[in-house]
C-alpha cells in the first residue's frame, strides 16, 4: 500500500474522561494500558503495559534491550522520576574500541560496540512493583498476545521499519524482524514469536531472569560473538534509579525534567532563556517570536551538549538557575547568532523513541519513556529471543578530555526526557499534566515549543501539538514545517537564519495527558505519528 506520509490532514480533538487516559504513538499500545486500565490497574500498571505493547507493534523505535525513564506526579502528591539506563560495560575502554576499530577512529553509530546495559526490563518491573496495583505477569499479557497472535502494521511504522531494515545484517535478526525477508508492508499481520516467549519467560520467572538468568547468558554470548564488549557480568546487578527531577517555573507553571546524565537541564535552561527575552511577548504568527525562542534553545543546546554527562564521573553546571538564564539572554541580539550545538560524541540526529502518558482518575500522572536510540538500535539481535540492543554507547566520544568520554561503567548522554508540569491557577494546586516530544535533539526544543503553546497562547491540548513547529539542527540550519514557512521563512531569513522547510516526520512525536482539580481527565496525541488518545 502506497502512502503519503507527508499529508496529515485528518482533524483530531482532544480525548476527554473521568476514569482514565492514555496516548502514544500506536493506538493498539494505547488500548493495551486502557485495558490495564479497566481492569483495575493504575496510570503506573498502564505505562508499563502501553511501553511493552510498543516493543511489539513499534519495534524499531523501543524494546526490552533498551532503557526506560519516567516522571510522575503520584495520587498522594509525591513527584519523582525513575531512571532505568544502564553503562558502558566494564571491558569498554577507549583503547578496547580503538582496538577492534582503528587507531584514530571515532565512537561508531551502531554496532555492537554501541550496546551499553538495557535497563527498560528492570524499570518496567520496579515501575509496577514500587507504584502499581497490578502484578508484573498481567501487565505484560497484551504484550504477549500481540507478540503470539500477531497483529497488523500501522503506516508510519511500516516506513520508519522500511528505512531502517539495512540495519539487520545477522540470520537472526532478519529471521526475526523481516517476515519473508523483507520489511513488512502496511496492514500486513505480524508476529513476533522469539519476543513473545522472551515477555513470556520474563513474566512467568520474573525480571532476574533477564539480568542474572538465562537471557542475561544469551545477551552476552550475542554479543560477544558479534564483536561487541557486553558480557552477561555486565547486567548482573543493575538496578533502576529514583532519582529528584530537576525544575523550574515558567508563567507560574512548575515544569519538571530528568536531571544529567538526561537532557532535561537543556529544556530547562531554554524556557528560562525564552522567559528573560520576553519571547512570548509577540504575537503568536510573528517572526519575532520564532525567532527569539530558537536564540534560547541555540545557547541551551550549546551548554547542554557540553557539560550534560554522567554525574557520577564528571560535576554538571547548574544550567537550570535563572541568573545563569539572564547572562545567556543578554548574548542574543535582533538577528540570528553563531552558536554551536555539536560536539564531540554526539551522533547523528536521526533517532526513534516512544513516549506514552497517563493519567488516571486517583491522580496519578505518568510521563513515561523507551528507546533503543537509532531506529532498531545497535541492529544486534539475540537469536531464539527476538532482544533488539540499544545502540546508547553511540554518545559517547573517545576524546578523553570531552565530559562525556568513554569509561567503563559510564553512563551516556541521554537524550530521553520524560515531562511534567504543574500548572498555576487551580484553585487546589491539582492541575497536572505529563507531556513530552520524542525525536532525539527535537525533544528539549519540541517541549519548549509545546509548553508555549499551552502556557503562553492557553491553546487546548491537541491544538498544542498540531501547531507546526521549527527545528534547530547540528548543522546550524533552522528547519520549518511547511505551515510555518512562506512568510515567515523569509521574515526568519532576513534575520540571518539558514531556513529550510522538513517533512513533519522530523518534528517530533507529541503526547499529553492531564488531570485538572475537578478530576477531568484529558489526553491528545501527535498528529505525525500513528498513535491515538483514548479515554473511558
Amino acid at each position: 500500500m502506497e502512502t503519503d506520509l507527508d499529508r496529515f490532514d485528518s482533524r483530531r480533538s482532544t480525548v476527554y474522561a473521568n476514569r482514565g487516559v492514555v496516548a502514544t504513538s500506536q493506538p493498539l499500545a494505547a488500548e493495551a494500558g486502557v485495558g490495564v486500565l479497566r481492569e483495575g490497574g493504575n496510570a503506573f500498571d498502564a505505562a508499563v503495559a502501553t511501553a511493552a505493547a510498543l516493543n511489539v507493534v513499534e519495534p524499531m523505535s523501543t524494546g526490552i534491550g533498551g532503557d526506560a525513564f519516567a516522571l510522575y506526579r503520584t495520587a498522594n502528591g509525591d513527584v519523582g522520576a525513575m531512571r532505568s539506563c544502564g553503562g558502558a560495560p566494564e571491558q569498554a575502554t577507549r583503547e578496547a574500541v580503538r582496538g577492534r576499530l582503528a587507531e584514530d577512529a571515532t565512537m561508531p553509530d551502531v554496532g555492537p560496540l554501541t550496546i551499553t546495559v538495557p535497563g527498560a526490563a528492570r524499570g518496567w518491573a520496579h515501575t509496577v512493583a514500587e507504584h502499581g496495583r497490578l502484578s508484573f505477569e498481567r501487565v505484560l499479557q497484551p504484550a504477549i498476545e500481540y507478540a503470539t497472535e500477531g497483529y497488523p502494521v500501522s503506516e508510519i511504522i511500516a516506513d520508519a521499519w522500511a528505512a531502517c531494515a539495512e540495519r539487520f545484517t545477522s540470520d537472526a535478526a532478519q529471521e526475526a524482524y523481516l517476515p519473508g525477508g523483507s520489511a513488512p508492508d502496511v496492514g500486513q499481520t505480524v508476529r513476533l514469536p522469539a519476543l513473545g516467549e522472551t515477555f513470556e519467560t520474563v513474566a512467568r520467572e520474573g525480571v532476574e531472569v533477564f539480568y542474572e538468568g538465562g537471557i542475561a547468558e544469551q545477551i552476552g554470548d550475542a554479543v560477544q560473538a558479534e564483536g561487541g564488549l557486553l558480557t552477561a557480568e555486565d547486567l548482573d546487578g543493575f538496578s533502576p534509579e529514583s532519582v529528584d527531577p530537576v525544575m523550574t517555573t515558567y508563567r507560574g507553571a512548575t515544569v519538571y525534567e530528568l536531571p544529567p546524565n538526561n537532557q532535561g537541564l537543556i529544556a530547562l535552561e531554554a524556557l528560562n532563556v525564552a522567559a528573560e527575552l520576553d519571547a512570548s511577548d509577540y504575537a503568536y504568527d510573528s517572526p519575532a517570536r520564532v525567532h527569539y525562542f530558537v536564540e534560547a534553545l541555540k545557547r541551551a543546546f550549546h551548554d547542554g551538549h557540553h557539560y550534560i554527562t554522567d554525574p557520577n564521573f564528571e560535576s554538571v553546571p547548574a544550567l537550570h538557575d535563572p541568573a545563569y538564564a539572564a547572562e545567556r539572554a543578554a548574548t542574543v541580539g535582533e538577528t540570528a547568532g553563531d552558536v554551536s550545538i555539536g560536539g564531540p560524541g554526539l551522533p547523528d540526529e536521526h533517532s526513534d523513541t516512544v513516549l506514552l502518558t497517563v493519567a488516571d482518575e486517583a491522580g496519578n500522572v505518568v510521563s513515561f519513556i523507551n528507546s533503543l536510540y537509532n531506529g532498531f538500535g545497535s541492529g544486534v539481535v539475540v537469536p531464539d529471543t527476538g532482544i533488539i540492543l540499544q545502540n546508547r554507547g553511540a554518545s559517547f566520544t573517545l576524546d578523553p578530555a570531552h565530559p562525556n568520554t568513554l569509561e567503563p561503567g559510564k553512563k551516556p548522554f541521554h537524550t530521553l526526557i520524560p515531562g511534567l508540569v504543574e500548572f498555576d491557577g487551580s484553585d487546589d494546586g491539582e492541575d497536572w499534566a505529563a507531556f513530552g516530544v520524542m525525536g532525539g535533539f527535537m525533544q528539549p526544543q519540541g517541549h519548549l515549543q509545546v509548553l508555549s503553546n499551552l502556557l503562553d497562547y492557553e491553546m487546548p491540548l491537541q491544538r498544542a501539538l498540531d501547531a507546526p513547529r521549527w527545528r534547530y539542527t547540528e548543522d546550524g540550519t533552522l528547519a520549518l514545517e511547511e505551515g510555518l514557512a512562506g512568510q515567515m521563512g523569509a521574515a526568519l531569513t532576513r534575520r540571518g537564519h539558514d531556513v529550510r522547510v522538513l517533512p513533519p516526520r522530523r518534528f517530533g512525536g507529541g503526547q499529553i495527558a492531564r488531570r485538572t482539580g475537578d478530576g477531568t481527565l484529558s489526553a491528545a496525541t501527535e498528529p505525525r505519528k500513528d498513535g491515538s488518545a483514548v479515554g473511558f
